[in-house]
């Protein structure tokens, strides 16, 4: 196999672990009980009001979300994309019915801060691993990029994705509680870390992490 061959299979292996990381993530913010991450928030806190499934929502918004990423920052859309958009609300409702419903574990306490421990590592990871793999990113991913490009970079990446974040944490809440729903299980201490952290988070394993792990699989395929 040539080293470009190897280069691609390597890019593609990042961003299927990278989406993998993203169901995790979820799914653990989720089975925590202290609240899930910004945009999962958005949607269970919408999907309850409008009496839909969480997974089915999800891919709808990332649906209207690649409308405008395709006329924004089209770069950013790719198999990742597509493979994001389906995978991560079924993924995460899968990881919650296997844990809850077949294995019936029950979820003490130190099982739930392991999970929003876990959830607050896979969802920096996940992210840098297929932003770096430059195959498509999730729709969502791309909003902060859009804020950076229509700021012209006054805005960096890191901080746009704050914005972004809180942006939809408020938008949850408002939604649960019109719903009638428990805050509590959407909105907590996992809920304020991914909003404030996240960006943040997903730079530092870019730059430290799946970063130089791509390009070290690269030189050793030119050597």
């Amino acid at each position: 196999m040539s080293a470009e061959k190897r280069y691609f299979v390597r890019r593609c292996a990042m961003m299927l672990i990278g989406i993998l990381f993203i169901c995790i993530c979820v799914g653990c913010y989720r089975l925590s009980g202290f609240g899930v991450d910004a945009f999962t928030c958005m949607n269970l806190g919408v999907s309850a009001f409008v009496g839909m499934s969480f997974g089915t929502w999800q891919l709808i918004v990332n649906a209207v979300i690649l409308v405008i990423v395709f006329f924004t920052v089209r770069k950013c859309i790719g198999a990742g994309t597509i493979v994001n958009m389906v995978c991560v609300g079924y993924g995460a409702d899968l990881i919650c019915w296997l844990t809850l419903d077949v294995f019936q574990i029950e979820m003490t306490l130190p099982l739930r801060i392991a999970a929003l421990l876990a959830g607050c590592v896979f969802a920096g990871l996940g992210v840098a691993f297929y932003m770096v793999a430059e195959m498509g990113i999730a729709p969502y991913d791309s909003v902060a990029l859009i804020i950076e490009k229509a700021t012209k970079k006054k805005i960096r990446f890191q901080y746009a994705r704050v914005i972004s974040d809180v942006t939809c944490v408020v938008i949850g809440v408002v939604f649960c509680l019109i719903a009638g729903g428990s805050l509590w299980m959407i909105v907590g201490i996992g809920t304020l870390c991914n909003a404030f952290f996240n960006g943040p988070l997903i730079q530092f394993f870019k730059e430290h992490v799946s970063g130089p792990l791509l390009e070290k699989g690269r030189v050793k395929d030119v050597k």
